[in-house]
């Protein structure tokens, strides 16, 4: 499968953060789930993939090619969309529109106009007025208007209420639907991805934990419950997190067949959810 982005050994250190030995793809045509504690390291890497800061070292290529050549031409082909608001906020809709439209060759008035409609976006009232559903929406309908064919999506969800969360993963689902687009969402709360993604990246301070298909993350991954007594070193190198109390333990694994393969009825397998592996491996590395 055709990747739209490669990330290739990238690091990129600051006073107190840094970003080591990043690497993992992006494919076409894919929702790519971008998870990770806050600090963990997203917006970094989101900001590099965008030519926003500069490298350490490593590789980055989007579509193929290299920033330093064609910076112009790939990001034509990007739409972001950005948790924190980046309008100018005494500006209504229409006006940013006559400064952001100019700025792309294939921007598409009607398409503008249908999302306008389509998000119900009051196009004459200043940004600082709409909620911060609007205010993504509106983000979004800029970011669709210029037939991008990467949209990169820095916690789009972040701060919203339930019912306009559901309503942005419900057009991030038809636009996967109805179009070929790549996307790639970043976020920590991962419960969003579950309708939407079929690939996750994991990060975990400044390291790619992994990358996966949404169904191999069922098939090898799961929290384990069971005795104390089952806890042997050669187990618990298996296990992640581990938790213990006074009635037994609980942690999680990523070879749940070697678990249930060594224990089987002596444990109790649950499935775990996105959230508990980004729990159990923050645990597990304190």
């Amino acid at each position: 499968m055709e990747n739209v982005v490669e990330l290739k050994n990238v690091s990129k250190t600051y006073k107190e953060f840094s970003l080591k030995n990043v690497s993992f793809n992006i494919k076409k045509g894919l929702v790519t789930g971008f998870i990770g504690a806050n600090g963990a390291g997203k917006s970094t890497t989101i900001k590099l993939i965008m030519d926003l800061i500069g490298k350490d070292s490593g590789e980055i290529t989007v579509f193929g090619e290299d920033y330093q050549k064609n910076q112009i031409s790939i990001k034509e082909r990007i739409g972001f969309v950005y948790d924190d608001n980046i309008f100018y906020e005494d500006m209504t809709i229409n006006e940013l529109k006559k400064f952001i439209a100019p700025a792309y060759k294939k921007w598409d008035e009607s398409q503008f106009q249908l999302y306008i409609k389509r998000f119900e976006l009051p196009i004459d009232v200043k940004i600082k007025k709409l909620s911060k559903g609007m205010k993504m929406k509106a983000s979004l309908a800029f970011a669709l208007s210029h037939h991008a064919e990467f949209i990169i999506m820095d916690e789009p969800t972040s701060g919203l209420d339930p019912v306009f969360r559901r309503e942005i993963l419900d057009i991030l689902y038809d636009l996967m639907v109805d179009q070929d687009k790549t996307i790639f969402f970043s976020t920590h709360i991962t419960t969003d991805l579950d309708r939407i993604a079929d690939y996750i990246v994991f990060i975990h301070n400044g390291e790619i934990e992994f990358e996966k298909d949404i169904h191999s993350i069922s098939e090898e991954y799961a929290i384990i419950k069971g005795d104390t007594d089952l806890l042997t070193l050669d187990m618990k190198q298996k296990l992640i997190g581990i938790r213990e109390t006074n009635v037994g333990f609980e942690a999680l694994t990523n070879d749940v067949k070697q678990v249930r393969t060594q224990l089987g009825d002596e444990v109790l397998i649950e499935a775990a959810t996105l959230e508990d592996i980004m729990y159990y491996t923050k645990k597990g590395n304190v």
